[in-house]
């Protein structure tokens, strides 16, 4: 395997199953997507997994030239953080091409055959981008994302869906326009030492002066905070998740915004460290105003999918949080938070879509409840995916999340103490919303008696993603494992170094007060 191109083989598998896909019929092409998925997780396992060493720092490099008078490699690597982000993404799309069996057929969508080489096509490009060590190369596959992602909202879904992907595809582009200016900006700064070089070991050796960073910065973390997404670049987030199928919204908030918390720490920490604690103060309080007004709107919102969509503004503000307080805690926290959202939101996001297709809306106050009579698996795989969203112990998103409130609180008793809010009103609208679809008199409610349970296709999809909530839940280590050497090498880069632990007072050997 050491001579192998790991990576490159495995952004290749979906690529071709892309390419494939659309020249198959239709029930061919779905079993073919769930084939090439399905190699591309395996082929994880085989050539990464295997050889991975979790104190090894970036492995499974490749360095080709590309463009040598501009400094440009094609250059991939994984480290704690992208093996993560690479296995949440291998994943999840053999789950969505299995949820999203029969969907893209219905009447007004773009059939199988596009929707399965699109959701591939999505895959191969997020996986380049989990990987890439080069900048220029970044940024290509970063801007790459868009060509599938608004074709899988814009193809399939509901009514609305075209000026959804039209307002997605506007926000991505103006955020992926300012970071070109940080890209050209690295660039010059690195001619200006005579070597020109696009590769992130070499731009993270650079001396940048602080206002040239100061300047970089804002280019960078403005795109990333519009792919994450942020208050207030957030408001494509609810139209696309309300009008896109499920199966989309999983891949849009729990891989693709994942880009942008991911680019926050590869780029704005791992190589503009002093302007990174330059900006922390804005940060922290838009990161707090994310959490605490997800939380808000999620509360008031009737459509099912629009409200699970604003929840992730809040979790996202969580994550953006943990990264900028500057600790171990929170930066290993905030990590471990973009797998449990992944794995959580998932859940959500597919067992809420079974219910809508059930109900033939996703209005909650037109469900009126009474479901769990008649259909207990999903009011129960509902009710568990709810209530790891709202941080119940046991479940992996409550490690995480304190993690990031123990951060905070250690940066700021006030930043600690507001973004706590966020775990009653997330209760709130978990509890309200199970309450509204779930409970109640069922024979009062036209259609609910007849409503069909999950069956065992529908079971399968949600049982890996809840085996998963209550497994890492309790023993989050393997992932921790994993995730505290990039934390290490992260706080060395950055120059900063946890608080010791402050005492009010001193005790002698013998036990007395001194």
């Amino acid at each position: 395997m050491n001579d192998l191109p790991v990576l490159s083989v495995l952004i290749a598998i979906p690529l071709l199953g892309a390419i494939v896909t659309p020249f198959l019929p239709a029930a061919t092409a779905r079993l073919a997507g769930l084939g090439f998925a399905g190699l591309a997780l395996a082929w994880i396992a085989v050539g990464a997994l295997s050889s991975y060493d979790v104190d090894g720092g970036m492995q499974l490099s490749e360095t080709h030239a590309w463009i040598e008078a501009l400094g440009v490699h094609y250059a991939l690597g994984v480290d704690g953080l992208g093996l993560l982000m690479v296995l949440l993404t291998a994943v999840l799309v053999p789950i969505v091409l299995l949820a999203s069996w029969h969907e893209p057929d219905d009447e007004g969508n773009s059939g199988s055959r596009t929707f399965v080489a699109w959701v591939l096509a999505l895959e191969a490009m997020s996986l380049a981008v989990f990987t890439a060590t080069d900048v220029f190369l970044f940024y290509v596959v970063f801007e790459a994302t868009l060509i599938p992602a608004y074709f899988l909202i814009g193809g399939f879904g509901r009514s609305g869906r075209g000026r959804a992907a039209t307002k997605f595809l506007i926000y991505q582009l103006a955020g992926g326009l300012i970071m070109l200016g940080s890209v050209i900006g690295l660039y010059v700064v690195s001619a200006n030492t005579g070597k020109p070089s696009f590769l992130l070991s070499d731009l993270a050796a650079l001396d940048i002066d602080p206002i040239t960073q100061r300047w970089l910065f804002i280019g960078f973390f403005v795109a990333f905070a519009i792919k994450a997404p942020m208050f207030p670049v957030h408001t494509w987030l609810a139209d696309t998740t309300e009008k896109a199928t499920t199966g989309t919204s999983v891949l849009l908030v729990c891989v693709l915004d994942k880009i942008g918390t991911f680019g926050m720490l590869r780029f704005c920490l791992g190589l503009l460290p002093d302007a990174s604690q330059w900006a922390t103060p804005v940060v922290v309080v838009l990161a707090l105003i994310s959490i605490v007004y997800g939380a808000l709107v999620a509360i008031g919102q009737d459509d099912l999918l629009r409200l699970i969509g604003l929840t992730s503004l809040s979790h996202f503000g969580f994550i953006v949080l943990g990264i900028f307080v500057f600790s171990s805690q929170g930066i290993a926290g905030s990590t471990l938070y973009m797998v449990n959202h992944g794995i959580g939101t998932a859940a959500l996001f597919l067992v809420a879509g079974y219910l809508v297709r059930r109900r033939g809306t996703a209005s909650i106050r037109a469900m009126s409840g009474g479901a769990e009579k008649v259909a207990p698996v999903l009011a129960g795989t509902l009710l568990i995916a709810g209530l790891a969203a709202c941080g119940l112990p046991g479940l992996s998103p409550f490690v995480s999340e304190m993690l990031v409130l123990i951060a905070a609180f250690n940066h700021a008793w006030w930043a600690g103490a507001i973004a706590v809010t966020a775990i009653v009103l997330a209760a709130v609208y978990v509890l309200w919303l199970y309450q509204r679809t779930m409970t109640g008199p069922g024979s009062v409610v036209a259609g609910v008696d007849v409503m069909r349970d999950l069956d065992a296709r529908e079971v399968g999809t949600l049982a890996p993603l809840l085996l998963a909530l209550v497994l890492f839940g309790f023993f989050p280590m393997p992932l921790l494992d994993v995730i505290n050497p990039f934390v290490t090498d992260t706080m060395s880069n950055v120059g900063v170094t946890d608080d010791p632990p402050t005492l009010t007072g001193s005790v002698s050997s013998q036990g007395g007060q001194p």
